[in-house]
């Protein structure tokens, strides 16, 4: 990489975040600004049980666009190094942005994993404790993606889409996180 390649990695990045939430976003509408910083996590579940796998991953989320948009980046295996020679089904490498819309007053998000071409689309809303982002895979089939037992320093996230009996809800993924210091 060329010192010119440096200064546009650089400015993009700066561009790209933002240090806080936007002004204009009321506090009791900032719904994701708790996620801010780094986070490891235990799979217990990736569309098989994996509770005796013992698999591991990480999660980063950021302020972006001027503070009024969310990313993250979810990997599994941590470490991109560890991905060689796994198969799309083991490893996980995908982004979601986080948008606040004012006239809906709620949050757009959207998930995309471009080795896997999941692309999935949600509304984000508080529902009592939790954080529950409702919508649809890219098939059209029903989702709900749920940030349970929210601490400070931990969450329990869960994704379920809707079988075709158009009754069951089947579990996708399941993953436990704690706050790295």
């Amino acid at each position: 990489m060329n010192m010119l390649d440096d200064t546009v990695d650089c400015r993009f990045h700066t561009a790209l975040s933002a240090p806080a939430r936007a002004a204009d976003i009321d506090a009791a509408d900032d719904l994701y600004g708790w996620l801010i910083g780094s986070w490891d996590m235990d799979v217990l579940h990736y569309r098989v049980d994996l509770g005796n796998a013992r698999r591991r991953g990480e999660i980063h989320f950021g302020w972006v666009l001027e503070g009024r948009a969310v990313q993250d980046v979810w990997i599994m295996p941590p470490c991109r190094e560890h991905h060689a020679g796994l198969t799309a089904a083991d490893t996980m490498y995908g982004t979601t942005l986080r948008v606040w819309d004012p006239a809906l007053r709620a949050w757009r998000v959207t998930y995309m994993n471009p080795l896997t071409g999941q692309r999935d689309e949600l509304i984000g809303r508080r529902i009592g404790d939790d954080l529950v982002q409702i919508g649809t895979h890219a098939n059209g089939t029903p989702i709900r993606w749920n940030f349970t037992d929210i601490t400070r320093d931990s969450f329990r996230w869960t994704g379920v889409a809707l079988a075709q009996d158009g009754v069951t809800w089947t579990l996708e993924a399941e993953f436990h996180a704690r706050r790295r210091r």
